[in-house]
């Protein structure tokens, strides 16, 4: 029997699954079916439904494709592929939309209607199962789905004994991926706090954490395969997994020429209790992980009426005071010429008990953080996207998004000008020289480079540099999120 496994991506408040990123759903996946499986992605799927196969270059006035930039080694058979296939996986699912640079999710919209008339088995799973939504500000996309056979989450929801054999053998479909990819390893499912009005992750997991010895092996077997750039973002807090401290070290000591060893999120209430033990945990990051880390604070609200109404995890003081803590030990500039590890954090609009004051609160304290001299390294906002199952949507649902929705634009721009800008120069001074950038699309005359990494910074470079090869760039102005830049060395990097 011939399985094929189609990655349309998957993008949660526990991890992340869009190219340059490799998810955990297709690998594990690929593992419990212990056999040879096709692996695609829905690139795949659209070069093929909308040009024949044919991959083609970018004309100078151009901006790169990304619905068919990240390909498989298996594009110019996938016609062959799916005629073959008896039972096709289709993984899809964002939970946590945002901005892709080169990457689009495909949606059930998108999906369905291409692989409608394929005689096979088809199988829908991931985090679609419990809704997906590729904009914010909205329901979940609702499309009909009885063209699968069968819609499970439940193939998916793994119990950790069985993940690590899954994990190991599924690192083989890194073999069908020609591009470089971000490995993005699990180490736990479940939010301890797990109240959050908005978030999925309790309606998919009960917490849960995986051996460290687990998660080693998985990342050595990527390591064996050539893999160098790992992300241990699989999780709702990092400082939550038990064994964080020897894990880290313990990958260090068995792959020493791991390039990129981030993480993601963080519990800003664990930053502030580790100082019991003297900041172990934040010290050890510093110590093992690569420079241009982030620690991804889901604040959400600095608002205390929406932290309340929410059941936030974090209230703004707790918030202010992690911030401190990861720039005390993190923001000396370490060897790709970011600083070492610093704080992100996320904003949310359209919460229960959001008001004109939820945007004074928010500017308040990050103009506090700026004005001490303080660094953040990104601020995320978006407006909520809102799902079925979550307290959000079962009380109160869009109703304070729609009452707000004509003050997002302002209070956003308010953020990015007087916050993002000025802190963006501070982070990354012009300049500096940011090593190893991989050039990744064009857009006319620019190509539009980045580091690997957990929310690396866009680079745009005057020029059209050859697409997926690195550069030592300088960085010389500055975007509100983005900086300019121009090449000091063409790297020429093994892997």
């Amino acid at each position: 029997m011939t399985i094929t496994i189609l990655d349309c991506y998957t993008d949660e408040p526990a991890g992340l699954g869009v190219p340059p990123y490799l998810g955990t759903y297709p690998r594990y996946i690929a593992g419990y079916l212990n056999e040879d499986a096709y692996y695609l992605t829905i690139d795949d799927i659209r070069l093929w439904r909308k040009h024949n196969g044919i991959s083609k270059n970018t004309r100078p006035s151009q901006k790169t494709d990304i619905t068919i930039y990240n390909l498989t080694a298996n594009y110019e058979n996938v016609k062959k592929v799916l005629e073959n296939t008896d039972t096709l996986i289709v993984v899809l699912g964002v939970h946590v939309p945002g901005k892709y640079l080169s990457a689009v999710p495909g949606t059930l919209h998108e999906v369905i209607p291409m692989i409608r008339e394929l005689r096979c088995r088809k199988i829908l799973t991931g985090p679609a199962v419990f809704g997906t939504q590729l904009f914010g500000g909205r329901f979940f996309e609702k499309a009909d789905l009885g063209v699968f056979d069968k819609v499970d989450f439940s193939m998916f929801n793994f119990k950790y004994d069985d993940v690590k054999e899954y994990a190991i053998r599924g690192a083989q479909i890194a073999k069908q991926i020609p591009d470089y990819r971000m490995i993005e390893i699990e180490t736990g499912h479940g939010c301890d706090i797990g109240k959050c009005s908005f978030c999925t992750e309790p309606i998919k997991n009960r917490v849960e954490f995986r051996e460290k010895e687990n998660v080693l092996k998985e990342i050595i077997e990527f390591y064996s395969l050539g893999c160098r750039y790992f992300r241990l973002g699989k999780q709702t807090c990092f400082y939550t997994f038990p064994y964080a401290v020897d894990l880290l070290k313990e990958i260090r000591n068995d792959c020493p020429e791991i390039k990129v060893l981030h993480i993601d999120n963080v519990n800003p209430v664990k930053v502030v209790l580790d100082k019991k033990n003297d900041f172990e945990i934040t010290k050890a990051i510093v110590k093992y992980c690569t420079s241009g880390n982030i620690a991804a604070f889901g604040v959400e609200s600095f608002d205390i009426e929406v932290v309340k109404a929410n059941t936030l995890n974090t209230p703004p003081q707790i918030a202010y005071e992690a911030t401190k803590i990861l720039n005390k030990y993190g923001a000396e500039r370490g060897e790709d010429g970011m600083p070492r590890f610093l704080p992100g954090i996320n904003i949310i609009f359209g919460l229960r008990g959001e008001s004109k004051k939820t945007h004074e609160e928010n500017m308040k304290w990050l103009k506090r953080i700026y004005d001490e001299g303080l660094m953040l390294r990104r601020i995320n906002i978006r407006q909520v996207a809102i799902f079925e199952g979550t307290s959000l949507f079962n009380e109160g649902k869009d109703k304070f998004l729609r009452k707000n929705k004509k003050l997002y634009w302002k209070w956003r721009n308010e953020i990015r000008q007087k916050i993002d800008w000025p802190m963006l120069q501070r982070v990354i001074p012009k300049g500096t020289i940011l090593k190893e950038c991989y050039a990744e699309i064009y857009d006319g005359n620019t190509t539009f480079c980045r580091q690997f990494g957990t929310y690396p910074i866009i680079v745009g470079v005057k020029g059209r540099l050859e697409l997926k090869k690195f550069y030592d760039l300088e960085v010389i102005s500055h975007m509100l999120r983005s900086v300019t830049g121009k090449v000091v060395v063409e790297r020429e990097v093994e892997v």
